[in-house]
Formats: structure tokens, C-alpha cells, sequence
């Protein structure tokens, strides 16, 4: 039999930053009562991921579970005001 230690496996940056973005979107729909599907779209919408988490993913994911929450829930509120987007 094979010790379980052998088979440890270290995520590259790509899949830890995929990984962090999937949290976001799990955490931010629940706070808000939505799908994390319908939470995906709301941040595609504004570009949210693709202009805000990813690149600030080096400070993002350094902070609290809440606080990046919070975070990313007043950064789409603010984001869709200025794009005139509503739910």
C-alpha cells in the first residue's frame, strides 16, 4: 500500500486563483439569498471578475472570509450604478 502523503498535490497559481473566484461568487450569493449561477452573471455583467477580483486577487485573498464578502458586495453595488445596470 502506498503512504497517502505521496499523493499530495499542490495547486498551480491558476487553479488557486480559479478556486478563490468560485469562493467569491459561493459566499457573495449566499450573503445576498441568490444562486451562485445568478451571482456569476451579476459579476460578469459588470466584468467584476475579470477587472477587480482577479486583478486583486495578491490583496483579496489575504483578507477575512467577511471582508472580502463585504467587500465584493458593495464593489457590485457601486459597479452597477455607474454601468446603469440593474437585477
Amino acid at each position: 500500500m502506498i503512504p497517502i502523503d505521496t499523493y499530495k498535490y499542490t495547486p498551480s497559481t491558476e487553479e488557486c486563483r480559479a478556486i478563490f473566484v468560485a469562493s467569491c461568487i459561493e459566499t457573495a450569493a449566499k450573503a445576498t439569498g441568490m444562486t451562485p449561477e445568478a451571482m456569476y452573471q451579476r459579476m460578469v455583467r459588470i466584468n467584476l471578475i475579470s477587472d477587480y477580483i482577479l486583478p486583486c486577487y495578491n490583496v483579496l485573498h489575504a483578507e477575512s472570509r467577511q471582508h472580502i464578502t463585504e467587500d465584493i458586495l458593495r464593489t457590485i453595488e457601486i459597479w452597477e450604478k455607474k454601468k446603469g445596470v440593474t437585477l
